[in-house]
């Protein structure tokens, strides 16, 4: 049996409305009569409804999030840093996962709407961002994360990929590599194409360097393995170091390459990747990486759509990438 407010008026000898203002105002009743009420509500098991206490107030507490890859470590700790900030504001944070597919995107967008929710950060796929101006034009804000948008009239919080692409492949092209392959994900995610774009800016830069790219269908360790198998198949000829999108791929390669048992990394092939999450540096060859602030990233996502829901205007915001060197590019 679901127990009503009326329930707990009846129990306690109170009016529903004395029951409302223990509920959310309890310095305007007796104290007396808090602890009556208080007893009321443990003995029948009341709980409050919280959606529609928030649909008759008209302002949420709760926050969606949608990530692109919840299993990738990286999307994890930016929920970590948006939930952080947002106990801070007395939100919470709702997380989706789209898994890089548009209808799952979709699918989250609709329910947050359902549920009215405060504010919506998402990690979107494509360059189309119409989906998310008919949700700001219902009244719920809108802030990308992870993903630049100059000039969308969306808040968004990134980080400088073309330039961590650069510092990536600049750097192994300062360690003597000149034959550089480059493991990407789906093309339709903005952040491959500007890693990819800043690595192809730095081979610009080395009259003898050279760049293959080599596209897969996700960012995983499984597909990362997939294309280091690739690789090591024709170890003749082939790249002398490789950029991976993220640090799943590279884990992934790195894997392929330890299994052949005649590919040492980075004796013969240096590797890096993007993101620098806990993985990479208790990898079996710890792994130089592109580090993102990913924390940082969440938390100052949640204080721009707060704010936002309060009024204040979007706001741009990008971080500097900062490369971390490890063994893998370090021999």
């Amino acid at each position: 049996m679901v127990v009503s407010i009326r329930d707990v008026a009846d129990r306690a000898g109170v009016s529903v409305g004395t029951v409302s203002n223990v509920l959310n105002r309890p310095s305007a009743v007796a104290d007396e009569t808090v602890r009556r009420v208080r007893r009321a509500i443990d003995e029948l098991g009341y709980v409050r409804n919280d959606a529609a206490r928030q649909l008759r107030a008209g302002r949420s507490t709760t926050v969606g999030l949608i990530v692109l890859d919840a299993r990738n470590p990286f999307f994890m700790d930016v929920a970590r840093g948006a939930e952080d900030e947002a106990g801070t504001r007395g939100l919470s944070v709702l997380v989706g996962n789209s898994g890089e597919q548009l209808d799952r995107e979709a699918a989250y967008l609709a329910l947050f709407q359902e549920q009215r929710v405060r504010g919506v950060l998402v990690s979107p796929i494509g360059d189309d961002l119409d989906r998310f101006v008919r949700l700001r034009e219902s009244g719920i804000p809108v802030v990308l994360v992870d993903r630049g948008a100059p000039g969308s009239g969306f808040s968004y919080v990134s980080v400088d990929d073309e330039r961590g692409g650069y510092l990536a492949v600049r750097h192994l092209l300062d360690q003597g590599r000149r034959r550089i392959a480059f493991v990407g994900g789906p093309p339709e995610l903005r952040q491959v194409a500007d890693r990819l774009a800043g690595a192809r800016r730095a081979v610009a830069e080395v009259a003898d360097a050279t760049l293959e790219v080599l596209s897969r269908p996700a960012l995983t360790v499984l597909e990362g393995r997939a294309a280091g198998e690739e690789l090591a198949a024709r170890r003749s000829g082939g790249p002398d170091a490789v950029f991976a999108a993220n640090d799943l791929l590279a884990i992934g390669v790195m894997q392929a390459f330890i299994m052949t048992r005649d590919i040492r990394v980075p004796g013969d092939i240096a590797l890096i990747g993007f993101d620098d999450i806990d993985f990479a540096q208790s990898a079996v060859v710890p792994l130089t990486s592109v580090r993102q602030p990913s924390e940082a990233i969440g938390a100052t996502a949640l204080g721009l759509l707060a704010d936002e829901a309060d009024g204040a205007a979007p706001r741009e915001i990008q971080f500097e990438p900062e490369l971390v060197i490890r063994e893998s590019t370090a021999g």
